[in-house]
């Protein structure tokens, strides 16, 4: 019998691995790349453990090279998914029933995996699948993940230690549950950990899942899961039901034992998701917990007291990194116009030695946007830029969809600071700046604050300390992660833990405690070594 007091060990951020020139991961990965490009996997549906195939099938393609497919994806229908909730259901007792540090073995052992010999495949999944550079799949598919599983961990043991306290003769316990029934998680195609950490976070804590990777990152999803597998979750604790939205959300949504849904991507389909959930509130065992980070209209705002090259170089990583699909990356830019002429200058030179292409060319600092659909709405977007009174485009601006989704970085330059791609979230690499009038700082920052329903990521640029201090209390319900010069992106797990509110989600911090307390069910537990054996108390006695 094992009766020790366990601990996790303090986890630490996984190490960024550089991948220059002459070293052994740059040599390692490119191999793996090579490797995988000439594979044709068979992506099936995993659920209760099993592999499911249908016949209800899409090809997987690299957006950077469209006429080069890397797998087949079954997708599932209604049925399909039942199983899958019904698999969760039967999974859910020996799960939450498994003692806590052996639920926490299997993810540490996740991480250990990753960071060692699975993180070429990870990283290569994510390039291929989702056209990121291999710095930028570094800093997702392996640290952040790897983050994700050794701070989760962390933060369970801490949850379970808060205990209450204890008056003479009682014992007082706090026990934290699972919730009722299963967890629904979706998740984005635009990171690979969070498409790791939506379904596992709550699984970590004894949920079983359902889980709907986004069709265009099943091909990394798919390694994913072996990664678990490897690490020994046992069968039906997480299925993932590739399909298409209605096939997968109509029966996750009428089931009674739909317990609480772990949520990234748009703010329409969250939207929609929720107002299902209100309708049909009458007919779930609990109310369900509902999680959400969605879009984001993210902004950086300089003073006159800025850095320039500061600013520039700023505007150029956080916007253009990843081609702009991240939720977090700068899209709206305000300049004071003292500064203007050499955040210009910087910002130009910049780009002219930016390099675009496939994501095995290990030059290229942009790679291809997602799929046709985000190409076609980004360019619409630029053409309407184009045509506009309002706009001018002053760098990049050209697309083409011959052999990947390839779109340059393009710069529009706003005369009206209302004009549409300064308040309409884009998801890609197109960032509006406005000029304003140096003495207008203070109303600028209303502007921030009032031109996006979004409150995600934004960044104050300057040197002048009492700026900094009246911009972030000004600024206070404009963004749920608040950079102080450097760019709006990049939050690291356990450092900068990551969500925003009005209309960019509900703000439960993903990379944090308050997270993970959305997965449990507290049951105050009171124990009375001598109780009493009459009703009587003192007070009644006569005098």
């Amino acid at each position: 019998m094992n009766n020790s007091v366990s601990s996790i060990p303090p986890p630490i951020n996984e190490p960024v691995l550089s991948y220059a020139p002459g070293s052994p991961e740059r040599a390692s990965l490119q191999a793996r790349l090579a490797e995988m490009k000439s594979e044709m996997v068979e992506i099936p549906a995993i659920i209760g453990g099993k592999e499911v195939r249908s016949r209800d099938t899409s090809i997987v393609t690299q957006p950077h090279d469209h006429h080069s497919p890397l797998g087949t994806i079954h997708l599932c229908s209604s049925l399909q998914v039942k199983k899958a909730i019904s698999a969760s259901q039967d999974a859910r007792g020996d799960w939450a029933a498994m003692p806590w540090k052996e639920r926490a073995a299997i993810f540490l052992k996740a991480a250990d995996l990753l960071a060692g010999p699975w993180r070429d495949t990870l990283n290569a999944a994510t390039m291929l699948g989702q056209s990121k550079n291999a710095y930028q799949a570094e800093i997702d598919s392996a640290c952040e993940l790897i983050d994700f599983f050794r701070f989760n961990a962390h933060f369970m043991q801490r949850i379970y230690e808060e205990q209450p306290i204890s008056s003479e003769g009682i014992w007082n316990r706090m026990q934290y549950r699972p919730l009722e029934g299963f967890v629904f998680a979706v998740t984005p195609f635009n990171f690979t950990a969070i498409q790791g950490n939506l379904p596992t976070a709550p699984a970590m804590l004894g949920n079983t899942i359902v889980w709907k990777p986004a069709t265009t990152s099943v091909y990394s999803a798919h390694y994913l899961y072996k990664l678990l597998e490897a690490a020994g979750l046992p069968p039906g604790v997480i299925n993932m039901v590739p399909g298409r939205g209605a096939s997968v959300g109509d029966p996750v949504f009428a089931s009674k034992d739909f317990a609480g849904l772990h949520f990234t991507g748009s703010t329409s389909t969250f939207q929609y998701m929720w107002k299902t959930i209100g309708s049909t509130i009458d007919k779930y065992k609990s109310y369900p917990r509902i999680v959400g980070e969605t879009g984001g209209k993210d902004f950086i705002v300089a003073h006159p007291s800025a850095d320039p090259l500061v600013v520039a170089t700023a505007i150029v990583r956080g916007a253009f990194e990843y081609q702009g699909q991240k939720c977090s990356a700068a899209s709206r830019v305000y300049i004071p116009r003292s500064l203007w002429s050499k955040v210009k200058k910087s910002m130009l030179g910049q780009l002219s030695e930016i390099k675009m292409g496939p994501v095995d060319d290990f030059s290229n600092f942009v790679n291809a946007v997602i799929d046709k659909n985000a190409y076609n709405s980004i360019k619409a977007y630029i053409t309407s830029a184009k045509r506009s009174n309002s706009a001018e485009i002053i760098a990049g601006g050209k697309c083409s969809d011959k052999d990947g989704y390839f779109i340059e970085p393009t710069v529009i330059l706003a005369s009206d600071p209302g004009y549409r791609t300064m308040c309409e979230e884009i998801f890609g690499p197109v960032v509006t700046i406005y000029v304003y009038k140096d003495k207008d700082f203070e109303s600028t920052l209303d502007l921030v604050d009032q031109t996006s329903p979004y409150a995600l990521t934004g960044a104050i640029f300057a040197q002048d300390r009492a700026v900094i201090n009246m911009a972030t209390d000004r600024l206070v319900d404009s963004a749920g992660n608040f950079y102080i010069n450097d760019k709006p992106t990049g939050a690291v797990v356990g450092q900068q833990p990551f969500g925003g509110a009005r209309a960019s989600g509900t703000n439960d911090k993903a990379g944090s405690i308050l997270n993970l307390l959305r997965w449990v069910s507290a049951r105050s537990i009171k124990e009375t070594f001598n109780p009493a054996s009459h009703f009587a108390y003192p007070f009644l006695g006569d005098e």
